[in-house]
């Protein structure tokens, strides 16, 4: 079943796919110009991480973020917001280099989600699926309610590929 809001807009602009894969879950797909271990490091080195995630347009800046990646490590990424900075935290559940990043979604306010990520090389592009699965039907449809499942995944893309050409091979 596709969420035809969600994926209209993105495929209109010919990068990424998203599309509701069930009740439960959200496929957001990218193919990138760049080696599959360079796209692992952007997102698993936090100092690269904090150059190409936050969507410029939303005028929003990445306070901190501290990344232990390895299977029991923990992520906190902090984003001023007012009145209060917003706070994200998780687990590593997996992770296999330059191929696989799966993680929890532990904050207070959160919908439980866990996140996957995969990362497919081919002919130097590397094609990126992120993968939502959330505990319930309601909770990811307060997700997209809330817009928090899609809206800026084309630019926050778009931000990681001009990323990409300066971190060398």
């Amino acid at each position: 079943m596709t969420e035809a809001r969600d994926s209209s807009a993105s495929q209109a602009q010919g990068r990424s796919t998203v599309e509701r894969a069930s009740d439960r879950e959200m496929v957001v797909t990218r193919t990138v110009r760049g080696p599959a271990h360079l796209v692992f490091q952007a997102w698993t080195q936090a100092a690269l991480f904090q150059r190409w995630w936050v969507p410029q347009s939303l005028g929003m800046t990445l306070l901190s973020c501290d990344m232990d990646v390895r299977v029991g490590g923990t992520y906190r990424l902090v984003f001023q917001f007012a009145p209060e900075p917003l706070v994200f935290h998780g687990r590593y559940l997996e992770v296999v280099p330059d191929a696989r990043l799966v993680w929890t979604n532990e904050e207070a306010f959160g919908s439980g989600q866990v996140t996957t990520v995969t990362f497919e090389e081919q002919a130097g592009e590397t094609r990126v699926v992120v993968r939502e699965l959330y505990p319930s039907k309601d909770t990811l449809d307060a997700a997209i309610g809330a817009g928090s499942t899609s809206g800026d995944m084309q630019e926050t893309f778009d931000q990681l590929e001009a990323l990409l050409p300066t971190l060398s091979s």
